[in-house]
């Protein structure tokens, strides 16, 4: 008897799950004898494992767990990223926050995608649409970094919320401009910022809404009847949140940024926990944040497209280089420092420049391009993967340097 087809994609799928666990435990083990940021490692090894070497990891980048593992991998991490902030240090910086996810993006977009124009001698619009896939910040990067390098509190918080707020921002500016690039629509910026609002507090609704629920039902002292399943609660609230905020064309990984900060603040909502329950959470939320991890970045380093990059390798490096050197930079000082409330030093502002992983999403709107035959597809595809390696290979490692050099690393 012949086995059936979809058992046969069965078998691979949970074959390559098996794969992933194991090498991604080893890469964490050699992560902390070297001590860098584990997605460093991960991201090295799944290049390794990747068809293109070992041939080991063979999960295709349009495949449905492939995207899965992104959605539910990228929400799960960025929910773990916001119940670290606390809203005393977001009622600090909220001019900045809300400045750089919204202006930065653009200045940063623009800037690159200048710099695009001239490196790789494309039309203007699709180098504006290279801009605008690569200028977000990645949340699924940036939080296990702070996570695992404890940086001045306000800075790292400050940093992990931009990348979860301009995700949004990022999002509309590359399918308005792809809408130019296509012949289907003019840029409207006034549009844009319209639908930037629009899904973002409907996003934040969703994600306060159901953040403030599942406080209630785990930790209120009368009602809290689903203490002990605290873990599933929160499980069940981030898929929800993700898919109700994206039923109602809101941002979903802003939804679920809300909701973490609101089940990580409960103490202000009102709300007390024990110690020991407390612990059984932060430890439930810390081993699945590393179990996505690992299969998200295992899995973006093996559909690495070294053939592709190999095409435009000269000129997206340079393009690369004004991003990290020139558009962030200018983006930093003209969002942060004309901030008063916030205060910013010369050695904060210098930190937020170098730190801005380019991971997940960008990787997935270039996908996503590739798939639709957008104008210069390949290109954008081929430097955004330029932009992946070298932020997170050099920027990622350094950060704990870089934060020692400034006075900003908080000794545990």
């Amino acid at each position: 008897m012949e086995p059936s087809a979809s058992l046969e994609l069965a078998k691979h799928a949970l074959l390559m799950f098996g794969i992933i666990l194991a090498v991604g435990t080893f890469s964490g083990l050699i992560a902390r004898l070297v001590r860098v940021p584990d997605v460093v490692v991960f991201l090295l090894v799944g290049m390794l494992a990747g068809p293109s070497v070992l041939g080991l990891v063979d999960i295709k980048a349009d495949s449905s767990i492939n995207q899965l593992i992104l959605i539910f991998g990228s929400s799960y991490i960025l929910f773990d990223g916001g119940a670290t902030i606390r809203l005393k240090v977001l009622k600090e910086v909220w001019i900045t926050l809300v400045v750089i996810s919204t202006l930065g993006l653009l200045i940063t977009a623009v800037i690159t995608g200048v710099a695009a124009y001239y490196f790789l001698g494309i039309p203007f619009i699709v180098a504006l649409l290279l801009g605008t896939v690569i200028a977000s910040t990645d949340p699924a990067t940036l939080v296990p970094v702070f996570k695992q390098v404890k940086i001045k509190e306000r800075v790292a918080q400050t940093v992990m919320s931009e990348s979860a707020f301009n995700d949004a921002m990022g999002a509309i500016l590359t399918f308005t401009v792809l809408g130019v690039a296509m012949g289907a629509g003019e840029f409207s910026a006034g549009d844009a910022l319209a639908d930037l609002f629009k899904e973002s507090l409907l996003g934040i609704l969703i994600g306060g809404t159901l953040g403030y629920m599942a406080a209630f039902l785990i930790a209120h002292e009368k009602f809290g009847f689903l203490a002990e399943y605290a873990p599933v609660v929160t499980l069940m609230a981030v898929i929800g949140a993700y898919m109700g905020a994206d039923g109602m064309h809101a941002s979903g990984f802003m939804a679920v940024f809300v909701f973490g900060i609101m089940l990580g603040n409960m103490e202000s909502l009102g709300f007390k926990r024990s110690e020991e329950e407390s612990h059984q959470l932060e430890d439930f939320v810390l081993t699945t944040a590393l179990i996505m991890r690992m299969f998200i970045f295992i899995l973006l380093g093996t559909q690495v497209d070294f053939g592709l990059m190999n095409q435009y390798l000269i000129g997206g490096t340079a393009v690369v280089a004004v991003f990290m050197l020139v558009a962030r930079p200018a983006t930093v000082f003209l969002c942060a420092l004309p901030d008063r409330r916030a205060k910013w030093s010369f050695k904060e502002m210098l930190f937020m420049c170098w730190t801005r992983e380019t991971g997940v999403i960008p990787g997935a709107l270039a996908g996503i391009l590739v798939g639709m035959k957008a104008p210069g597809a390949q290109i954008i595809a081929s430097v955004t993967f330029i932009a992946i390696l070298v932020t997170i290979l050099i920027q990622a490692t350094t950060t704990k340097w870089l934060a020692k050099k400034l006075d900003l690393l908080v000794e545990e």
